[in-house]
């Protein structure tokens, strides 16, 4: 799926795949110490083999990933975006999304947020849940853009999030995204 930010950027939006660890790898080497830290909740500064594994090597129902990358270079990474199956809840998913710094604050967040949710509703997840920074203002926006119904609660400088899944008029389906 290509999709144009307001700057004139095209990207493509597709699935992760076990071939890009290289790619996640460069990514998250190129994201400000400030957007890691936001990220993982503490100063990270490379992935693991066994991460980068875990990260790339999902299966399309439980573990969903989505990429964007430049539609003109397509080995640099600009955001990605991830749910996580709660095994004891099944109706609930575990999400993150990170935008690389230079495309922040275009709305590709909301985006690649908007498309995991309509793919998680998709397949039984009617809720997503997520903890980040007390502080990090633009993760809250984004869940409120993807739904009315969040709920927050903060401990410890930590917001654990609730954000329940709306139904759209117009969803974006994953063949649009594996194509």
């Amino acid at each position: 799926m290509i999709h144009d930010l307001p700057n004139g950027t095209r990207l493509r939006l597709r699935f992760i795949a076990p071939s890009d660890t290289a790619l996640l790898a460069r990514g998250l080497a190129q994201l400000s110490p400030q957007s890691r830290r936001q990220r993982f909740l503490v100063p990270k500064s490379r992935l693991s083999d066994a991460e980068l594994r875990y990260l790339t090597d999902v299966d399309g129902h439980d573990h969903v990933a989505i990429v964007a990358v430049l539609a003109d270079d397509p080995t640099q990474l600009a955001a990605v975006g991830r749910f996580v199956r709660n095994p004891l809840r099944p109706d609930e998913a575990e999400v993150a999304i990170t935008v690389c710094d230079a495309l922040q604050g275009m709305g590709l967040g909301r985006t690649i947020g908007t498309a995991l949710a309509d793919i998680a509703k998709a397949i039984g997840i009617r809720r997503f849940t997520a903890s980040l920074l007390g502080t990090n203002m633009a993760a809250h926006r984004l869940f409120h853009a993807i739904s009315r119904q969040v709920r927050t609660q903060y401990a410890g400088g930590l917001a654990d999030l609730v954000v329940e899944l709306e139904t759209r008029e117009h969803p974006i389906l994953p063949a649009a995204l594996a194509a």
